[in-house]
């Protein structure tokens, strides 16, 4: 399994991480140990969590599956802000609060990366750079980062936590990509030009701040995944090809695509089934060539200008 630094930090991280917000739906705490051992056989060592995921389950869960592992053979993540259907929340008392309710289920004494799970707009961020300080004096939380923010937001939370933001947490995949599309449709009047983001994808290469991919399956906001779907038979067609050349399945074509790009990202992945997570750590051996990669992505319906 291939490697990155996260960040600008020394911690180096797995290219493809495990997801845990579906774990509770497996069968037992024996199965989830299961799935835990198999991910680290691959080389994935890195879990990631947040503390709404099953309203807590799946940290809790996780933290009994994984008694007796050492602790510094995994790297945790979790997420804390948000208060599920009514507001999202970065003041200093819900972040410190937030990160000893985990850390009590994940049965864990740190967690090696937090994130802030989407933006808060009433955020102060002198409150969050106090509660960062806070929780890394205190050995609970090594590295920080934030989750579905744009440049200018995690610009802002920099100036006042000292360059601590490490990590954007970014939903992308060959089939919802406008990180990558505004990109290429500079100077184009077209909707895929259009910035929402504050060129967030450049923003992190030049502030070495790691891209986690997150729903490297899905299409839309949720509404479903393109691998087999017959909205989407050019692209299943041209993966189904590729996944013949380099001797590996779909799912890791689809991961590679995301692994091709020079931005070093990171692929964080949901599944809860052993060897499709078997074969999806394959994706880490696979180097396609930018004519692939291109044609993928046209392929999802993209056009190049």
């Amino acid at each position: 399994m291939r490697k990155i630094h996260l960040g600008k930090s020394s911690l180096e991280v797995p290219v493809i991480g495990l997801g845990c917000m579906r774990i509770p739906g497996l069968e037992s705490k024996e199965e989830v140990r299961r799935l835990i051992d198999t991910s680290m056989e691959q080389g994935i060592n890195f879990f990631d969590h947040a503390d709404i995921y099953g309203g807590g389950e799946a940290e809790r869960i996780f933290g009994e599956a994984a008694a007796g592992i050492p602790r510094d053979q995994m790297i945790i993540q979790t997420k804390c802000g948000i208060h599920p259907g009514t507001s999202y929340d970065f003041s200093r008392e819900h972040i410190l609060s937030s990160v000893d309710a985990s850390l009590k289920r994940l049965q864990t004494d740190y967690v090696d990366i937090l994130l802030l799970h989407r933006p808060d707009t009433l955020m102060e961020p002198e409150e969050v750079a106090d509660a960062f300080d806070t929780l890394e004096r205190e050995g609970k939380v090594r590295y920080f980062g934030v989750s579905n923010q744009n440049s200018m937001q995690i610009e802002l939370l920099n100036h006042y936590c000292g360059g601590k933001i490490l990590a954007d947490q970014l939903q992308l995949s060959i089939a919802h990509c406008d990180i990558i599309d505004s990109g290429l449709n500079v100077n184009v009047h077209n909707d895929a030009g259009t910035v929402r983001d504050g060129s967030i994808l450049e923003y992190c290469r030049l502030k070495n701040i790691t891209i986690q991919a997150w729903s490297p399956f899905q299409y839309g906001m949720f509404e479903g995944v393109f691998l087999g779907n017959e909205k989407f038979p050019e692209l299943n067609r041209l993966i189904a090809e590729l996944a013949g050349k380099y001797q590996v399945t779909d799912n890791a074509i689809a991961v590679a695509w995301i692994l091709r790009h020079p931005a070093r990202i990171q692929t964080i992945v949901g599944t809860t089934n052993q060897q499709r997570l078997k074969d999806i750590s394959l994706a880490s051996q696979v180097q396609l060539t930018r004519e692939e990669w291109y044609a993928l992505y046209m392929a999802a319906g993209k056009k190049l200008p």
